[in-house]
């Protein structure tokens, strides 16, 4: 089932977007449900990142043993 949301973009973002979906013939929803389709599973990536980050036993290393561990 689909969801219905709503948001609000400035005025740049929304003229560009307009322009794009004029030019494409395309609606500006394609471009919208493109791009979090593109770009959500990295900032799901970067949040659990960072999350791992704030772990009380995180373990940290150098890039010198990140290459040596890599075989590189």
């Amino acid at each position: 089932m689909a969801k219905t949301l709503n948001v609000r973009i400035s005025d740049d973002i929304g003229q560009r977007l307009e322009r794009l979906a004029e030019k494409t013939r395309r609606p500006k929803s394609f471009y919208i449900k493109d791009m979090l389709e593109k770009y959500l599973d990295e900032y799901e990536e970067a949040y659990l990142a960072l999350e791992r980050t704030s772990e009380k036993n995180a373990k940290y290393c150098t890039s010198k043993e990140v290459k040596k561990f890599l075989g590189l």
